[in-house]
């Protein structure tokens, strides 16, 4: 069947000249003028020979769009299955990503994966290998501070029409106070301090959820923390029962009548297997209430992320933040010996940030706007800048965290033993499954975002920022992994680089000493009172808590580098090749994406994204 243009108008039949049988056709490649009118026609040999062309002409064209086609769906169906094929891929890698190890115990997606086995004779076979150094890349870096250029001014600042628009209010209450009256809630939390702070909160809420009087928490004795350190030891228990009461029964010890219970026996021990993570309000309801009504008493043993953040009532998310906030003060020596810190990092000046009464005590915070003449010459030493602004680096590199990561960070054979042998004794699950389990590779996880910066990378991204050598940089952490050999990068590019040990007299510290809780309560403070922090792993307790409090007391002006792991390790990979000034304005994109000014995602947590209104109010919402 012909088609005709619709944009030519074809001649009536009767204007055509019918010759040998042969009715007349239309040629979309003819127009109307080219056929035969009555007047002047051919004869019939020129008339066959022409129809003859025409139909050579109209087949050829009819092949050709015919072939044209075939090609255009050809190459759509190769860009839609190639787009199918790397979607589903993303995909996939999310999913493994929130499904983590215990839902799954081989999460990792085929297209990652390779056997643990292979990857301890070579990491990978990754197109882009990493082999955990970056001497072409500091050299560069140490060029560009030798240029002294000013730093941009968004480094010690947040965008602040957006963040001064929040204010804390998770201190102001509806309810009335619980009596306690179905029962008694304990806990003995895991972790190190960061967990444990976050379990204590979490059992807060559950106390009124069901009604029960809470007895203090105590804290679990862990083989990597080895810290012996109970709440009172850290926290004020007496501003913590007096500050939550007009929301929950809080008491020190069971009633003699219970003491006596063998709780395990009588199933009122409640551990982490029995608790889902993440659970519900509903579930407590459900399975913990009727332990309460009849025993009279459930202890909670481990409560490690064991409540939900969504979804929650209102009221018991504001007393979540209340908890946090404004009910958990660290006890006078720990706030003392951390105005040390802050006053020594800040050079004595005279001035009191936004936090500093909430975080170090109203009499603690006073001495750091006094002058502190006695002060030891190593200690004025080590703050001789005439600035008083200070940059805060959680450096999350402890072998513990390296050693769970299961990457490769430029060690050769003596770190993978070494790894392997921590893993052995402090995660043996996880040693078991390297052994029968496929595993992406190092470079795969590095990839992926899945490794802790390393002070190499965390030194790059700083120098990339615009920070200058003068820059004072509090290091906080615990023993890093590799020792001193490992911050050389660090502490050669940024001489003014401080820790906690260094600020301290051994006099001072000696209190702390073997209580690795109670120092990292001296670096959360070290941390929280800078003018900016910048993290290395968003996955840390101690950042999470910290950016929170940050935002939470900061009053819109103490921002918090968070950098996006994935993409910092995209450009990190390029470390061969990129130049200077590239990688530059990439690590500066990267981060400031990072920085904008935004309400808590449902599911997040509130501790580290307190902007919500269950803990912050916002003026112009209000408006």
């Amino acid at each position: 069947m012909e088609h005709e243009r619709p944009d030519v108008e074809r001649p009536e039949s009767r204007d055509l000249l019918p010759v040998c049988g042969v009715p007349p056709t239309y040629s979309p490649l003819l127009s109307p003028t080219r056929f035969f009118p009555l007047s002047g026609e051919p004869s019939p040999r020129q008339t066959i020979k022409r129809g003859k062309k025409n139909r050579l002409i109209r087949t050829w064209y009819e092949q050709r769009t015919a072939t044209t086609a075939i090609g255009v769906i050809v190459i759509l169906g190769v860009f839609f299955l190639v787009n199918w094929l790397m979607l589903s891929r993303l995909h996939e890698g999310r999913v493994w990503l929130r499904k983590g190890f215990i839902k799954n115990p081989n999460p990792f997606p085929k297209w990652l994966s390779s056997t643990q086995n292979d990857e301890r004779q070579k990491f990978g076979k990754s197109k882009r290998k990493h082999n955990g150094t970056y001497d072409r890349m500091l050299g560069l870096a140490a060029q560009a501070l030798l240029e002294n250029k000013r730093e941009p001014k968004e480094l010690w600042q947040e965008p602040k029409a957006q963040a001064l628009a929040w204010k804390p209010c998770a201190d102001q209450r509806s309810w009335s106070p619980n009596d306690g009256e179905n029962g008694y809630i304990m806990v003995t939390a895991n972790g190190g301090i960061n967990q444990q702070r976050v379990a204590v909160c979490n059992i807060v809420v559950v106390a009124r959820l069901l009604n029960a009087s809470l007895v203090i928490p105590k804290f679990m004795l862990s083989d990597v923390w080895t810290d012996a350190s109970q709440f009172g030891d850290i926290y004020q228990e007496g501003h913590f029962i007096n500050y939550l009461s007009p929301d929950i029964r809080i008491v020190k010890e069971l009633p003699k009548e219970l003491q006596s219970l063998d709780l395990e026996a009588i199933g009122s021990v409640v551990t982490d297997v029995d608790v889902m993570k993440e659970a519900k309000p509903d579930f407590y309801m459900k399975h913990i209430l009727p332990i309460l009504h009849k025993n009279k008493v459930v202890h909670f043993f481990g409560f490690s992320n064991r409540l939900a953040f969504d979804p929650m009532p209102f009221d018991l998310q504001r007393l979540r933040c209340r908890c946090n906030f404004h009910a958990l003060n660290f006890v006078p020596r720990i706030q003392e010996t951390g105005a040390l810190i802050v006053k020594r990092l800040r050079n004595s000046g005279s001035y009191l940030a936004p936090l500093d009464v909430q975080l170090l005590g109203p009499k603690s915070a006073s001495s750091l706007i006094l002058d502190n003449e006695s002060d030891p010459p190593a200690q004025k030493k080590a703050s001789s800048s005439s600035s008083s602004k200070y940059l805060a680096l959680h450096l999350r590199f402890e072998i513990d965290m390296v050693a769970h990561s299961l990457c490769y960070f430029g060690g050769g054979e003596r770190e993978q033993q070494e790894l392997d042998s921590y893993r052995q004794k402090h995660f043996p699950s996880l040693s078991t499954l390297t052994k029968t389990k496929k595993f992406p590779s190092p470079d795969a996880l590095r990839t992926e975002g899945l490794c802790p910066l390393t002070p190499e990378e965390a030194v790059l991204m700083l120098v990339a920022l615009g920070f200058n050598r003068e820059t004072r940089v509090f290091v906080a952490g615990a023993h890093i992994y590799g020792g001193t050999k490992r911050l050389a990068a660090l502490t050669s590019l940024y001489p003014n680089l401080v820790t906690k040990e260094k600020l301290l007299s051994p006099s001072e510290l000696q209190p702390f000493k073997n209580f690795s809780s109670q120092l990292a309560a001296l670096d959360f403070i070290g941390c929280a009172a800078a003018n900016a922090f910048a993290m290395t792993d968003s996955g840390s307790q101690l950042s999470s808590l910290v950016s929170g409090y940050r935002i939470y007391y900061g009053g819109g002006k103490m921002p918090t580098i968070r950098p996006n792991k994935r993409r910092l390790s995209d450009i990190l990979l390029k470390n061969n090749t990129i130049e200077w000034n590239v990688f530059e304005k990439r690590v500066r994109k990267a981060i400031r994406q990072t920085k904008h000014v935004f309400a808590r995602p449902s599911g997040r947590s509130v501790y580290r994204y307190p902007r919500c209104k269950e803990c912050m109010c916002n003026d112009h919402q209000e408006h």
